[in-house]
C-alpha cells in the first residue's frame, strides 16, 4: 500500500470555518520558542556553509564551515539560553540524538532551564538519504531518553525532509507531534497508518536561517519582521488563540552581531498582555483539551 501523500492525511480546513480556542486566565495567543542543537560531522559536507570554498569547489574537511557551527555550541548557545533564563522563558529544543552525547554539557543546560527536549533524527542528515528511517527514529529516542530522562514527544526532521512514509514512522514509534509542516496558525490533526499525529504550527519566515543565510539579511530584518508578525498574530487570537513559532540556532542567532535583536524580539512580545510562552508538549496538551 502507497504512502499517503500530505493532502490526504487531511482534509482541506478554513480557519475562518472552525470553532474558537481559548486559553484560560486571560490568554490571547500563544508563543513557542524553539531551538535547534545539531552535530555537524566532520567526515561529511556541512549542513550550511558561511564560507564558500576556494574556486567554489566543495572539499572535505570543511574546517572552516563546521569551526563556524561548533563556535554556536561553545559560545553561541550560552548567549541564548543566558538570555531566555534571564526573561523566564521556556521553549523547545530540537535536538539530534548523536548531540545527546557529543554535547552532554549543552544537554545538561537544557535540561536546567527545564526546555522541553525533541527529536531532530540522529543527525543532521535529509531523511530522503537515511538508509532506514524506522532505525534512525529509534536511535534517535534511545539516545534523547538516556540524556534526559524521558522519550521525546515531537519530531523536526533535519532540514525539516521527510518522506511520504515518515509520518507512518513517527506515530508508530510513539510520536504526538510534528513541527515540519508551516501550513496553519492552528494545530492540525494528520492521518497515519498508526493513528492521528498532530502538526504544531511552524513558520519558515520567523526562522534565522531563512532572514540570516539564505536571504542574507541585516541582523535587525530578524527582530522586524517578527515583530510585524506577531502583531498581526496578536490581533487576529481576539477571535481564537493562534500559535506563533519563532526559530533560532546558537551558531546564527548566538552570534555577537544578532543576539541583541533577539532580546529585543522577546522584550517587546512579553510586553503584550495574555501572550502564553508554551513548550511543543504543553501546546499539544492544551489542544487536546480543546478538541476532547
Amino acid at each position: 500500500m502507497a504512502a499517503m501523500k500530505p493532502q490526504e492525511r487531511t482534509p482541506y480546513s478554513a480557519i475562518e470555518d472552525r470553532a474558537p480556542l481559548t486559553l484560560p486566565d486571560g490568554g490571547r495567543m500563544i508563543l513557542w520558542p524553539l531551538m535547534s542543537l545539531e552535530v555537524w560531522d566532520i567526515d561529511r559536507a556541512m549542513a550550511r556553509t558561511v564560507l564558500p570554498p576556494p574556486q567554489h569547489q566543495p572539499m572535505l574537511p570543511d574546517v572552516p564551515n563546521w569551526s563556524w557551527h561548533e563556535y554556536g555550541m561553545r559560545v553561541g548557545f550560552w548567549r541564548l539560553r543566558n538570555l531566555f533564563d534571564e526573561m523566564g522563558v521556556k521553549g523547545t529544543v530540537t535536538m539530534n540524538g548523536r548531540a545527546c552525547t557529543e554535547y552532554p554539557r549543552v544537554v545538561q543546560a537544557c535540561l536546567e532551564s527545564g526546555w522541553e527536549f525533541n527529536a531532530h533524527a540522529f543527525e543532521q542528515i535529509p531523511m530522503h538519504k537515511v538508509d532506514d528511517q524506522r532505525e534512525n527514529i529509534r536511535k534517535t529516542i534511545e539516545a534523547i531518553e538516556a540524556a534526559c530522562g524521558y522519550k521525546p514527544r515531537g519530531w523536526f526532521g533535519p532540514g525539516l525532509t521527510e518522506t511520504f512514509e515518515t509520518l507512518d514512522y513517527l506515530a508508530e514509534a510513539g510520536f504526538e507531534y510534528i513541527g515540519d509542516w508551516a501550513f496553519d496558525d492552528q494545530p492540525i490533526p494528520l492521518k497515519t497508518e498508526h493513528g492521528d499525529i498532530v502538526s504544531l504550527p511552524y513558520n519558515f519566515e520567523i526562522h534565522d536561517i531563512v532572514t540570516g543565510l539564505i536571504q542574507n539579511q541585516d541582523s535587525p530584518v530578524f527582530k522586524n519582521r517578527a515583530i510585524d508578525y506577531f502583531d498581526t498574530i496578536y490581533e487576529e487570537s481576539a477571535e481564537t488563540v493562534r500559535v506563533m513559532s519563532f526559530a533560532v540556532h546558537p551558531y546564527i542567532s548566538g552570534s555577537p552581531h544578532r543576539i541583541r535583536y533577539v532580546r529585543e524580539m522577546l522584550e517587546y512580545m512579553l510586553s503584550k498582555p495574555g501572550v502564553v510562552v508554551m513548550t511543543g508538549d504543553q501546546i499539544l496538551d492544551w489542544y487536546k483539551t480543546q478538541t476532547g
